[in-house]
């Protein structure tokens, strides 16, 4: 049987699901506990958001209930959900 070739859209295709594989997000959820002003603290300190950004993903949080807050390799992920985890908030390492 003969082999055919990739076609380009099949090649472009593959290369991104190569380029975001090993992608993921950590989501941070809603809880009563936490006021918008820590939230938006633990963010700019841990996932390095500006404020503009933290106040956002607070808002999306608070209404959503819940919301990506960053996105990156596992291992760069790990210990900025843990920091998140010991502060008091809820949240999650999920892939892409």
């Amino acid at each position: 049987m003969p082999q055919t070739q990739p076609t380009p859209q099949q090649e472009s295709q593959e290369e991104l699901l190569t380029q975001y594989a090993d992608l993921y997000q950590i989501i941070l959820y809603n809880d009563d506990y936490n006021t918008f002003d820590d939230v938006i603290d633990l963010l700019m300190e841990v996932c390095e958001h500006t404020y503009e950004q933290a106040e956002q993903c607070a808002m999306i949080v608070h209404y959503s209930g819940k919301c990506p807050v960053k996105e990156g390799t596992y291992e760069d992920l790990l210990p900025r959900c843990s920091k998140l985890l010991v502060a008091g908030l809820t949240a999650e390492i999920l892939p892409r």
